[in-house]
């Protein structure tokens, strides 16, 4: 199900976590080759991406929502 980003945090390893409007958490990880998201490493790329929907797997598979950091 595809939810918009409404906020992003740090996890405990300092990796980009999106905050998805449905409540649940997503990792947005820049890792070249495998995963190219750049604007996940200023300020003012990740915020360029607020309301851009992600495919949420946890509301798909009906998971509780995450908890907040």
């Amino acid at each position: 199900m595809q939810q918009p980003i409404a906020g992003y945090h740090l996890d405990e390893e300092s990796h980009w976590v999106a905050e998805l409007a449905c409540g649940h958490f997503q990792h947005v990880r820049h890792n070249p080759p495998w995963t190219s998201r750049p604007w996940t490493q200023t300020e003012a790329g990740r915020q360029s991406m607020i309301g851009y929907s992600l495919n949420c797997v946890k509301c798909d598979q009906g998971a509780p929502l995450d908890q907040q950091p």
